[in-house]
């Protein structure tokens, strides 16, 4: 009999600041989702604190008396780690962890962890460890507590300082080291992108958790993993799909994430070349989120980041089936109404109209609902994009609706 695995999740307690830039509604939001992310490392919640700030003080993060507050809880409650919710500066860590006696993490290094945990390919691998040695660099002294003679003057001088750049030394030549091993794979990757000729290629993007992996296997037939965690997807997958007798290339891309680390996207550079070399772009979204609207900007601004801006775009917005909007009671005359309050039908008649009507589909990848809307869709933008490229192929693919017309008589001579 198999034994059931019991996953120990280690107690943690997240942090978050009000400032003037993030409201109390906007952080409670950023917190959700520090917390889904240390669900996924491997961390439970057990407290969240915040405070109001004007800007995070630039010592501790938090006033004094917040950090002497976390430092008991944490004392009383055996919490192993504590996250913030920001990148916190070396010396910020630093000072952070002389007063508190647990593993002091930030956003950063957390989704760091979780793609060290996630990466199955050697390329992936790479990319991640290239990606925590950047992180770690500036960060080492905070690591040596053994080592206190980091000070110069009188007294000072001695050998502690030189196992410090030592290890700096090291950390610089394994970061030397990876960037060579990233341009080789590069390489090999440019040149099967330049095999697989000029068929149409389609990219899938979206916000991490969203459900391309889940649209990915529903279109592909292929059995890429899917798992409700953020960030299941690091390494890209690229299908042959055929809708209707017309091939063409679907690749599942690394969801983004608000803040997500400058280191990463540096080194995830190679993997976004799958999206740069796209023709079409799938935008996924997850319209059962409250913050959907957010997602799509965080996407956008990572799409004018890597210059993947200016392709043909069609909006997907997926999990109808899970989508509940707020109701308000007829006798309720105080409620105001918001955009949580919208009918898919409202939602459908406010920007999304201003998208167009071809470039805009609502889904389930799960239900297969809407789907052959969205094949269609797809079969479309695709022969378009196909017939200006081969304009002497265009016989070869008929109208989506007159190729269903076309397989229906075949079956019916074959009947």
């Amino acid at each position: 009999m198999l034994e059931k695995e019991v996953i120990n999740f280690e107690k943690t307690a997240i942090v978050g600041v009000i400032t003037q830039n993030q409201s109390e509604e906007k952080l409670n939001e950023y917190l959700d989702e520090l917390e889904f992310l240390t669900f996924t490392a491997g961390g439970q919640v057990v407290k969240r604190f915040s405070q109001k700030m004007e800007r995070p003080n630039p010592k501790t993060f938090v006033g004094t008396g917040k950090i002497e507050e976390i430092n008991l809880f944490v004392k009383e409650n055996d919490i192993s780690t504590l996250v913030f919710d920001d990148e916190l500066s070396p010396s910020q860590q630093k000072n952070i962890s002389k007063i508190i006696d647990c593993k002091i993490l930030d956003r950063t290094h957390l989704i760091l962890d979780i793609f060290a945990q996630r990466a199955e390919t050697s390329y992936a691998r790479t990319q991640v460890e290239l990606a925590q040695c950047q992180y770690l660099l500036p960060r080492l002294s905070g690591m040596w507590t053994h080592l206190e003679r980091q000070k110069g003057g009188i007294g000072m001088r001695g050998p502690g300082e030189t196992e410090i750049e030592t290890d700096r030394r090291i950390v610089r030549d394994r970061i030397a080291l990876l960037k060579e091993k990233i341009k080789t794979i590069d390489k090999q990757m440019g040149v099967q992108r330049g095999n697989r000729g000029a068929m149409v290629r389609v990219a899938l993007v979206g916000y991490t958790n969203v459900g391309k992996s889940t649209l990915m296997n529903a279109v592909g037939k292929s059995d890429v993993f899917v798992e409700n965690k953020l960030f299941a997807t690091l390494d890209t997958t690229v299908r042959k799909v055929v809708i209707k007798n017309l091939p063409f290339l679907l690749s599942d891309t690394v969801g983004f994430i608000r803040k997500l680390p400058t280191q990463l996207v540096d080194s995830f550079k190679s993997t976004l070349d799958e999206v740069r070399e796209a023709d079409l772009l799938l935008h996924v979204v997850d319209i059962s989120h409250p913050e959907f609207e957010d997602h799509i900007a965080s996407v956008n601004q990572t799409l004018l980041d890597i210059k993947a801006n200016d392709k043909p775009v069609i909006m997907v917005f997926n999990k109808i089936d899970a989508y509940k909007p707020l109701t308000i009671d007829e006798d309720d005359l105080m409620t105001e109404k918001t955009p949580r309050h919208f009918t898919l039908e409202e939602w459908k008649s406010t920007w999304m109209s201003r998208v167009g009507e071809q470039n805009a589909l609502f889904i389930s990848a799960t239900n297969k609902e809407n789907f052959e809307e969205f094949r269609e869709r797809v079969y479309e933008a695709v022969r378009q994009i196909h017939i200006t490229r081969f304009p002497y192929n265009k016989f070869l693919y008929p109208d989506y609706k007159d190729a269903v017309e076309k397989e229906e008589k075949e079956e019916e001579e074959i009947e």
